[in-house]
């Protein structure tokens, strides 16, 4: 409801340039990046419940500071709170719905959570635009934070009566140690890295994408909203079908078709200059969402020692480098280089297939060894 609408309310409302609309959501990647090995690390060490709850009320404010700011630099250090917010708070929930769930359905499980995720993704753009052409602009703002608090109080009642199955680490291991076992496994490092390219593309969605169809058509907001809804309506029908076709395929393919999809919405986004053409890139791009995402963070479960679930899932949080210089770099290629920014991040999207392949060779070589 606010945060695909933020980079539009800083051009719009506080008359930001792109590099700085970049530099302003690249910060929420930036600290997502830095606070997800903490958050997995802290996750594993002190609980779930208490990362979980104390995470969900902070970054309840950090909505209403959203709405009450005026500056550009406080903007940036809301959005790099938000950032790690969902840092913290993304491994702990993640991590506590695979002490949950049989090994053998955690694949569904990440599909499912996304779906679950979608719905909302359904609703939210549709409630946003609503909002917007009703009242102020900082409204969405404040009712995402009074949602958030409660969220915040469901969960205080629904973890009280919950008992956690956690699988408690007992080595008393420190985050240096931590770091070095986490930095060795070479597996995981590949598996970030194209993770890292992935969101370096995935960024643009809601930073250029906007900025770009704003300048390329009239009523530029209106289809940006449209192809929210578009995206979210897309994952919902598709969600189910290509998830069942995806369990009957190794999640390496089910990743190559996803970013093969994925570089070809960008193409597409690229030589669009109408309306149905932008909603038929959305489509395709959507389609590659659904192959490649929920299989990101299944590959990392897959490779996590038992013990270090929610560290492996926090670590996870890495491949947010690429969304931190995504908006940088796109804000940069849009002012240089309007014409050919998405054939540029296409390329960069394709290159995260040679990463993914390297780290499945990488783990069927350990498994035959």
């Amino acid at each position: 409801m606010t945060i695909p609408f933020l980079a539009l309310y800083l051009q719009r409302e506080l008359g930001a340039s792109p590099l700085i609309i970049g530099i302003t959501l690249g910060a929420a990647q930036l600290f997502a990046t830095i606070g997800g090995i903490f958050g997995g690390f802290l996750t594993d060490k002190l609980g779930r419940k208490l990362i979980i709850l104390f995470t969900i009320f902070i970054w309840s404010a950090v909505f209403v500071g959203f709405a009450t700011v005026h500056s550009v630099m406080l903007f940036v250090f809301l959005s790099a709170l938000n950032g790690l917010c969902r840092s913290f708070f993304e491994p702990s929930t993640q991590a506590l719905m695979i002490d949950f769930t049989e090994q053998e359905k955690r694949r569904r499980l990440f599909s499912v959570r996304y779906t679950a995720i979608n719905i909302a993704a359904v609703i939210g753009p549709i409630c946003g635009v609503w909002l917007l052409s009703l009242s102020s602009p900082t409204l969405p703002f404040l009712i995402t934070g009074g949602m958030y608090a409660l969220y915040g109080v469901v969960l205080v009642i629904a973890l009280n009566n919950v008992e956690m199955r956690q699988q408690i680490n007992k080595e008393r291991q420190t985050l240096l140690q931590m770091f070095k076992v986490v930095g060795s496994d070479t597996k995981l490092l590949l598996l970030l890295a194209g993770g890292m390219l992935i969101n370096l593309g995935y960024s643009q969605y809601d930073s250029t994408l906007p900025q770009f169809i704003n300048l390329t058509v009239e009523n530029g907001v209106k289809l940006y909203s449209i192809l929210l809804v578009t995206n979210a309506v897309v994952v919902l029908l598709l969600q189910l079908p290509i998830s069942i076709y995806s369990e009957r395929i190794s999640t390496l393919k089910s990743l190559v078709i996803g970013i093969c999809f994925f570089a070809a919405g960008f193409v597409l986004f690229n030589l669009a200059t109408s309306w149905i053409v932008f909603i038929g890139a959305m489509v395709v791009f959507t389609i590659g969402e659904i192959f490649a995402f929920p299989m990101m963070n299944a590959m990392i479960e897959e490779i996590a020692p038992e013990t270090k679930k929610a560290t492996y899932l926090g670590a996870s949080q890495l491949k947010n480098a690429g969304g931190f210089i995504g908006p940088i770099l796109g804000g940069w290629l849009l002012i240089h280089f309007q014409g050919e920014v998405y054939f540029v991040i296409a390329i960069f999207m394709l290159l995260s297939i040679v990463f993914y392949k390297n780290a499945l060779t990488k783990r069927n070589n350990l498994d035959n060894a």
